[in-house]
């Protein structure tokens, strides 16, 4: 065998503070790292040539996407609205 490669596990890996470009970093929150090899103690394996599935929720995300969406409307209509009101304030006014 060549070389190893080393893995990191942690106590709470939700706690791992995001590096971005998926990297992670450790944090307070995601305890101190336990290095080990591949496939021994519950660290996960490594298997060359596999693809690996998306984590993205596709319908969770859509689902914010529409949420996100209905809001951008209601507060378009908002300015809208608010406009017409003060366009009238002007109007009797005068």
């Amino acid at each position: 065998m060549l070389a190893r490669i080393a893995l990191a596990g942690f106590v709470n890996p939700g706690g791992l503070e995001k590096a971005g470009s998926s990297q992670f970093r450790p944090s307070g929150n995601s305890g101190q790292p336990t290095l080990g090899q591949a496939g021994s103690d519950g660290m996960g394996a490594i298997i060359s040539g596999a693809l690996e599935m998306s984590n993205v929720d596709l319908s969770q995300e859509f689902t914010n996407l529409i949420v996100a969406q209905r809001g951008f409307q209601a507060n378009a209509r908002i300015i809208t609205t608010s406009d017409e009101v003060l366009q009238e304030l002007t109007n009797l006014k005068r």
